[in-house]
């Protein structure tokens, strides 16, 4: 993993001597510079991201290298790449397991429900593995929220915590949440825990490349994000941010190992000597793994810079065409956005658009719709709750084979929603195509096609 202390700032800049060659016109046009099938429309570029032809050209330059000499470019050439992407100005999950809990029972760890469900079975892990030592306690939200919503819901889960004599320790935060992709308060809860006194640790996966996290403002005790998604990096990259003044906290990488400087006692490191911290050079050698997608990290940096003209750019064509394009699609399937009064869940690059579809009650889970929900799924077709989640498969399905295409879905308030992700590849004849082709799989739903 790469990890480092320093800022991450908006907008990068380049080597004054590179040649400029952009910025290029955002679109369909800039499809051919990237890898995907031309029958295949990339409408979730959330979850596993995509990379340039030129960045994968990269990689496999630094793989090769590692080829023709794996002891000169393992052992020397490696660090010095590394410290090329940390000097891009960019800063593994291993917070909770590294953090030393109180043995009195009571820390807790607080968590908002819209958690991405590998962290939130990291929570549960660490409960386990300490068990009877930390707790957990989730945060429960209704979209569309407002951020200020959000913001009590925190507060009032902190005092709950202390009233049943719990100690609110650490608190896990999403900078933009997967399931539904909204762009969240993440600012504002970090300054409560500084006032808390509560470790503030941002899930950031969504994040660079696609929201500017404001790291130096924000200052959160830890923060990770992944390059792999929005920033064009190959799979998987991702970075902690770890300022010094925590460093000392985070004592292992996962592996352990030669850069571990144990508090007790001395062992051989067959690794070439080096001036850098014990924390860089924990993380900087973690056995014989592929380092060539962390490499890259400056590569991809620069050809966004010079290719598509900065971040700046870049963001503000995604979160406009997320905007519009999801008003487009929420347009033809008569439904909407999830959005709330002050605009500022599709404050990123990822949209959430309802259904035409509404699950049947779930009497062990209820969900009671209010008035309005109630209103707008008049006439809609239902599934019945046992057949929701064969509905669901079978859409992905269908999908794939049919339409040659991929879109997130999730249950939320007994509605079917569909996350879409706005990329300077693509425009708002995308979305349009998106809208037409939802619609016609919600109508062979309601035709029963699922059940066939």
């Amino acid at each position: 993993m790469v990890a480092t202390a320093v800022e991450l700032p908006l907008q990068q800049k380049t080597d004054a001597n590179a040649q400029q060659t952009g910025p290029v016109p955002f679109g369909n046009s800039l499809l051919k510079e990237f890898l995907h099938d031309p029958a295949y429309r990339n409408l979730n570029h959330g979850s596993f991201g995509s990379i340039p032809r030129s960045i994968q050209s990269r990689l496999r330059h630094y793989q090769d290298q590692a080829e023709s000499r794996p002891d000169s470019f393992i052992r020397y050439q490696t660090p010095l790449l590394l410290d090329e992407s940390r000097a891009a100005r960019l800063f593994p999950f291993g917070i909770l397991r590294n953090i030393v809990w109180n043995t009195d029972g009571l820390d807790e760890i607080l968590y908002f429900d819209t958690i991405y469900g590998a962290c939130g079975k990291t929570i549960d892990y660490v409960i386990e593995d300490k068990l009877g030592v930390v707790s957990s306690r989730c945060v429960q939200l209704t979209y569309p929220a407002e951020d200020e919503d959000v913001i009590s819901a925190f507060r009032a889960a902190i005092q709950a915590s202390r009233a049943e004599g719990k100690r609110p320790r650490l608190a896990v935060i999403d900078a933009v949440s997967s399931m539904p992709g909204v762009r969240f308060p993440f600012e504002s809860i970090v300054q409560v825990c500084k006032t808390e006194s509560i470790i503030s640790c941002v899930d950031a996966a969504q994040g660079i490349g696609m929201a500017d996290l404001k790291i130096s403002e924000t200052d959160p005790d830890f923060l990770v994000t992944n390059c792999h998604k929005w920033l064009f990096t190959p799979r998987g990259c991702a970075v902690f941010y770890v300022p010094l003044r925590n460093q000392h906290l985070i004592r292992s990488t996962l592996p352990t190992s030669h850069g571990f400087v144990p508090k007790q006692g001395d062992r051989f490191n067959p690794l070439p000597p080096t001036e850098k911290s014990e924390f860089v050079n924990n993380f900087e050698f973690v056995g014989t793994v592929d380092n060539s997608p962390f490499f890259c990290v400056k590569d991809a940096i620069k050809w966004r810079h010079e290719v598509l003209g900065g971040e700046e750019r870049i963001m503000a064509y995604t979160t406009s065409l997320a905007r519009k394009g999801g008003e487009k699609v929420a347009e033809i399937l008569g439904t909407r956005v999830l959005e709330n009064r002050s605009k500022t869940l599709v404050r990123c690059a990822m949209v959430n658009v309802a259904l035409p579809l509404v699950t049947g009650q779930n009497p062990k889970n209820e969900v009671k719709l209010t008035e309005a929900e109630e209103e707008e799924t008049k006439g809609m077709y239902e599934i019945p709750q046992e057949e929701a989640a064969k509905a669901f498969n079978w859409m992905y399905k269908v999908l794939q084979e049919d339409y040659h295409t991929f879109v997130p879905m999730t249950f939320y308030r007994r509605r079917f929603w569909a996350r879409l992700s706005a990329q300077v590849y693509l425009e708002e004849g995308d979305f349009e195509w998106a809208g037409k082709t939802l619609k016609e799989v919600c109508e062979r739903v309601a035709r029963g096609e699922y059940k066939l």
